[in-house]
């Protein structure tokens, strides 16, 4: 049974690691990789020892680039 309360990926503001690995279809070994070296970059918000991703930041950043 889905529970109503659940909110979608693609409605939700921050993204788990293995949410944006996911929703992007970038490898979570990866997107570690990108998170880690992108902390202050402002689509990074760390939950203690969990990493949230910022969707549409994220998106933008994913943007601009040409190779991942």
């Amino acid at each position: 049974m889905i529970d109503d309360k659940q909110v979608q990926i693609k409605d939700k503001f921050c993204l788990t690691i293995e949410e944006a690995s996911a929703y992007f279809n970038i490898g979570e070994k990866k997107l570690r990789k990108i998170v880690s070296d992108n902390l202050d970059s402002g689509f990074i918000i760390q939950n203690g020892v969990k990493f949230l991703v910022k969707r549409k930041q994220f998106e933008k950043f994913l943007d601009d680039l040409t190779s991942i």
